[in-house]
């Protein structure tokens, strides 16, 4: 049970904001944005790469040519990173106070379970539409989460804000309705409706897991390290559930073991995710106005 004194009382006044010291390690802070931004975009670079890779190109030659189908153990790989550098960045800063639990182990455990079918649906959608549409698709993910800003944090849109997500939703299936969807490695020429479908799941969860983050910052004094190693280590559990009632478990395995070279893959696809989630949130912390 979780101390009252943990909760941030609803009418504290907010400290003054002060800017944030340069980085060290670089001589000016024009240098450290830079590297924030290159960082930022070769990181997702290296992702997007990486998961076409991984999810649409068969493994192997000739006969022996197979591709990996398991989701779930990029979940797990992704997760296990992402707390691993999280534990490692708050014993190193000193903060190990931090490596206890500030909320709730529901509430860590919601952000997670909608993380780990936003990311699972994420690459699945890849082996029924092509990585355009599922890249283009991410691009609609401003109507899930006004919906859920709507209903958890009780915000309110202008018409602008509303016509704005329309226009935006709309192109995107304008292109789906258009263009060539269907994914290199689909069985079915009419799949790219379920890959699409699979889509609408990664954005619907993904705008909850976002909108129950910021709900989760605001109710609690938590950091982000804090968040991200009890959502990853949530996510490890689920994802390991998951793996072994599936019985994906030993397939994984044993499609590691012919293919060794997937996994150096999956592990760099992890450290790029995790660079991916916290460059930008470092460079805002260090360049907010």
């Amino acid at each position: 049970m979780q101390s009252l004194t943990q909760r941030r009382p609803a009418n504290m006044s907010k400290p003054a904001v002060t800017a944030p010291p340069g980085n060290p390690l670089f001589k000016s802070d024009a240098l450290h944005l830079v590297f924030c931004v290159v960082g930022v975009v070769g990181s997702l670079l290296v992702y997007g790469v990486l998961q076409e890779r991984i999810m649409t190109i068969p493994y192997g030659e000739g006969d022996k040519a197979e591709v990996f189908k398991y989701s779930l153990f990029l979940v797990f790989c992704n997760r296990t990173v992402a707390a691993t550098i999280a534990a490692i960045t708050l014993v190193i800063k000193g903060k190990t106070e931090e490596l206890k639990p500030v909320a709730p182990i529901l509430s860590y455990a919601s952000v997670s379970l909608s993380n780990v079918v936003a990311t699972t649906c994420q690459y699945e959608a890849l082996k029924h539409v092509t990585f355009a549409v599922q890249t283009l698709g991410k691009c609609a993910k401003m109507f899930p989460v006004m919906i859920w800003g709507y209903f958890i944090l009780k915000k309110r849109y202008t018409l602008r804000d509303v016509m704005l997500a329309v226009c935006i939703t709309g192109g995107c299936f304008i292109f789906f309705m258009t263009g060539p969807t269907v994914s290199r490695v689909a069985t079915d020429k009419n799949s790219s409706l379920f890959g699409i479908l699979l889509m609408v799941g990664y954005l619907s969860a993904d705008g909850y897991t976002s909108t129950f983050q910021q709900k989760m910052f605001k109710g609690y004094q938590m950091t982000s390290y804090n968040q991200v190693l009890y959502v990853s280590l949530c996510s490890i559990c689920l994802s390991s559930f998951g793996l072994v009632t599936s019985g994906q478990l030993g397939s994984t395995l044993s499609f590691i073991s012919r293919h060794p070279d997937a996994l150096s893959a999956m592990i760099l696809l992890s450290c790029a995710s995790s660079c991916g989630e916290w460059l930008p949130g470092g460079s805002i912390v260090s360049h907010r106005p």
